[in-house]
């Protein structure tokens, strides 16, 4: 049966949305993307703080965008949402998820009742006290959730589901056959840096980091004393432009430190590259059967030039782009190369709607 769905990101600049089409076959039908622009502060790390001018962006994005359907999916992915492995005893997944609240109310950074619950299978082992169920434990906090279920339903609209972020991001770009057994994807937003690790393309493992590009941005703004537009251009065009220049592995971290641009990029971007092959070294040691062979990096501060060879130098880990398109059918006349700010801006968007089907 054929219908149609809407995946809604909510950015800290804009809020973006994607409508696909399911028809049965093997890959859904991509019908129309578009985005809105956000004022400062309505949305804060994926999370609704003004949830009316959210709605009223929301519907500026329907009429603009010609989207055909008003079912959609929401996503959730910041500080206030928790992935954790845990294991169960074997059970029907509707018992286990309705056991979670008396399970992990030790694990949880909020009262179990402040906290959507859910669980997340994914493999099994025999035990001797019987067959466990391996999974993640997703908790999320209730307010945060239903304040963007609010600022969708005052658009008038209607929320399907809400899904989790990393889970997006993994069903978007790990969806293709051809794609290693096991792979980390890396979106480098604007709040938050999400990390999930993805095998057989099923998400084994996810850390939300809370450092995006935005850390970036301040860090020009403080020691250059420059307004934010310079600094957006400043990190567009210097990046790690002179590692391109340098000669050598390790050529990057040798960068000079100080208040010049080039050096604040390389103490901020440095950190951020420490963070990230520490979570993969993490990923690495309790799975140590299961190595990461390729990184697929998204997301707006992935764009930084320079970043890929970066990654790729400080976990010796392969990095390519991720493309979120290749996993629907793109139909003739759009071309998402020419979408303003490019493709990826679109990835969560999409594997949010792709989530509907599944």
């Amino acid at each position: 049966m054929t219908h149609s769905i809407v995946g809604i990101d909510f950015g800290s600049a804009a809020v973006r949305a994607v409508e696909i089409v399911h028809s049965g076959k093997a890959r859904p039908t991509l019908l129309r993307c578009h985005e809105v622009a956000l004022p400062v502060g309505a949305v804060s790390s994926g999370e609704v703080v003004e949830p009316n001018t959210v709605a009223a962006a929301l519907k500026q994005l329907w009429s603009e965008g010609g989207f055909s359907t008003r079912r959609v999916v929401l996503g959730m992915g910041n500080q206030r949402v928790l992935a954790r492995d845990l294991s169960v005893p074997k059970s029907s997944l509707k018992r286990i998820r309705g056991a979670l609240a008396l399970q992990v109310q030790n694990m949880l950074p909020v009262p179990v009742d402040e906290a959507l619950l859910d669980f997340y299978p994914i493999s099994e082992t025999t035990t001797e006290n019987g067959i466990m169920v391996n999974g993640l434990l997703i908790a999320a906090v209730k307010v945060a959730v239903l304040g963007n279920v609010r600022a969708a339903q005052l658009a008038g609209l209607t929320a399907q589901q809400v899904d989790l972020i990393p889970f997006a991001l993994s069903r978007a770009l790990v969806g293709r056959p051809a794609l290693p057994a096991t792979v980390a994807v890396i979106d480098i937003g604007a709040k938050t840096t999400t990390v999930v690790i993805v095998h057989g393309a099923v998400p084994h493992f996810v850390r939300i980091i809370p450092t995006g590009g935005d850390d970036l941005s301040q860090a020009l703004r403080t020691g250059l004393e420059v307004d934010a537009a310079m600094a957006a251009s400043l990190k567009r065009e210097v990046g790690l432009a002179t590692v391109n220049a340098l000669a050598g592995p390790g050529a990057w971290s040798a960068l000079p430190a100080g208040t010049d641009a080039a050096g604040i990029i390389a103490d901020v971007i440095g950190e951020q590259l420490v963070s990230l092959r520490n979570t993969l070294n993490y990923y690495a040691n309790t799975r140590p059967k299961d190595a990461v062979s390729q990184i697929i990096l998204t997301g707006g501060g992935a764009q930084l030039l320079g970043l890929s060879r970066a990654l790729a130098e400080m976990t010796g880990i392969g990095v390519v782009a991720g493309d979120p398109f290749a996993s629907v059918v793109v139909p003739v006349g759009l071309d998402p190369a020419a979408l303003p700010g490019g493709a990826a801006r679109y990835t969560v968007a999409l594997g949010l709607a792709l989530g509907s089907a599944s």
